[in-house]
């Protein structure tokens, strides 16, 4: 298939792009590189473009005549959305309504969503299933909400076939190496405890320590992010024109924040120092998924689901990219 790719210099999406070419499809990554990287992608295959320029998202859709899109473009930080909430909804939902403009207009039928656990709040159990209510406590998670609505709209309106795949805490790095996660700032736990054993970071801060969970810290559902890929092909290969799809895409477990820094100990073999803070405001103690219904639905499971393997490949990337992709 001809697949545009929205953000897809970015981590999620450059990993999806891999795979996409893997399997033999034809990209188009379109991305304006503000949080992305040239060099994760091939540049073959990029168009420098912003989702706020309508005129742009026409040009580069028209020319290249996707029957796909898969969108990852968006402003991803729950803290940052909570200080600067109009950016968030510009970003991600008024950029998004372009890109659906256009996507009508040019008759394309099939559109995969990069949306987040975020848009639960805090759930009434665990693990989280996807009939549990959405009540996110961020503009962020606000921004997912309410575009998955419009998808819906959409879908009833002019058949717009859409996944919403909603996705647990997106960890690791490819497992050849050749691409991983480089964010600035970071604030990912992962690279994080990395940085802090390759000697970037003085220590390591955990927010909260007096949570109800086994040992008071925080605990969420890391997913590889080569699985979250598969898990976006093969979404889009059972599109159809109107069928709506949302799925939580996790592994099912749940590990602490001190479980994770204990692993990356253990990986690295390196000491990381780790300073004991207040909480902050808007996290859950506990997030993971019940992934069944993604695992019917797509013929998929998480085939990296131990944390320690996921730790371990990050552990790669940062280990022969100390500077990310700089």
């Amino acid at each position: 298939m001809k697949v545009m790719v929205t953000g897809g210099a970015g981590y999620v999406g450059s990993h999806c792009a891999h795979l996409l070419r893997e399997w033999g499809h034809e990209l188009l990554v379109f991305d304006n590189l503000s949080k992305g990287h040239r060099q994760a992608i091939d540049e073959s295959e990029l168009t420098i473009g912003d989702l706020g320029d309508k005129k742009q998202v026409r040009s580069a859709m028209a020319a290249f005549e996707p029957e796909a899109v898969m969108h990852f473009a968006a402003s991803i930080e729950v803290g940052e959305s909570v200080g600067n909430p109009l950016a968030y909804y510009r970003n991600n939902v008024i950029n998004t309504i372009n890109l659906l403009e256009v996507i009508k207009e040019l008759g394309v039928r099939k559109l995969v969503f990069s949306s987040t656990c975020a848009v639960y709040g805090v759930p009434p159990s665990t693990p989280i299933t996807e009939e549990m209510p959405t009540h996110p406590l961020s503009p962020y998670g606000r921004t997912k909400r309410m575009m998955e609505l419009i998808f819906a709209d959409c879908a009833a309106a002019w058949g717009l076939g859409y996944a919403a795949l909603r996705y647990f805490n997106a960890s690791g790095a490819s497992l050849d190496g050749s691409i991983g996660e480089d964010h600035d700032p970071e604030s990912h736990l992962i690279p994080i405890v990395l940085q802090a054993a390759l000697g970037q970071r003085d220590q390591v801060q955990i927010y909260g320590t007096d949570y109800p969970t086994p040992d008071g810290t925080c605990v969420r559902d890391y997913i590889h992010v080569e699985d979250l890929a598969e898990a976006h092909l093969k979404a889009m290969l059972i599109l159809s024109p109107g069928r709506e799809i949302i799925l939580n895409l996790g592994t099912g477990q749940g590990h602490s924040v001190r479980e994770i820094i204990d692993l990356a100990r253990k990986v690295t073999g390196r000491d990381i120092k780790v300073v004991e803070g207040p909480r902050r405001p808007g996290d859950c103690p506990v997030l993971y998924a019940d992934p069944s219904l993604a695992q019917r639905t797509l013929t998929w499971q998480a085939k990296i689901a131990d944390p320690q393997d996921i730790i371990a490949s990050a552990w790669q990337w940062h280990m022969h990219h100390p500077n990310g992709f700089g």
